[in-house]
């Protein structure tokens, strides 16, 4: 029993150390959506806006050519797209060894009770 105790406590670790995994990943995850809104709204304004178009760079703005703007913008948007679908697989992985580890330990707790 002392063993199956310490499997227990330590397959209750692990679930812990997955719920942080797991915040830490949500955090990230929000950061990009953030980040894709900015693009999408920036892509917008270019699109609605008719005088010149500016970048910042650093501390400083430069004039840019909306073209160019845009196709930077959709890159941008493609790579924070790719990012946060591999943030849900990540996830998905995440939740499923959790789900795993936590059936064992509920398994481990009935056969204790008995």
């Amino acid at each position: 029993m002392a063993n199956s105790n310490k499997d227990v406590q330590e397959n209750i670790e692990k679930l812990q150390l997955l719920e942080q995994k797991t915040q830490t990943l949500l955090m990230q995850k929000q950061n990009f959506q953030s980040q894709l809104i900015e693009t999408e709204n920036a892509l917008n304004e270019l699109e609605t806006n008719k005088g010149p178009a500016y970048k910042i760079v650093g501390n400083i703005m430069i004039s840019a050519e909306k073209d160019k703007l845009k196709e930077d913008l959709n890159n941008r948007n493609q790579v924070i797209m790719l990012r946060i679908k591999n943030i849900e697989k990540q996830e998905n992985k995440l939740k499923e060894e959790a789900t795993e580890i936590q059936n064992i330990v509920m398994s481990d707790l009935k056969k204790e009770g008995k």
